[in-house]
């Protein structure tokens, strides 16, 4: 799930860089991509695994 939006986050910096867009001085192609970052971390960290349980019978 956060690979998927952190996918989501780098298409959106590079389309931002591509077209030189900035809305304020808040949202820019820099601060999409460390949100990027920050989602690839907590995705290659573990965070939100939930482990599959296998029951026997």
């Amino acid at each position: 799930m956060y690979a998927r939006i952190a996918a989501v986050l780098f298409g959106l910096a590079l389309l931002f860089l591509l077209i030189n867009y900035s809305a304020g001085n808040v949202i820019n192609a820099t601060t999409l991509t460390t949100a990027g970052l920050l989602f690839v971390a907590l995705h290659l960290g573990g965070v939100g695994f939930r482990p599959r349980r296998r029951y026997r019978r």
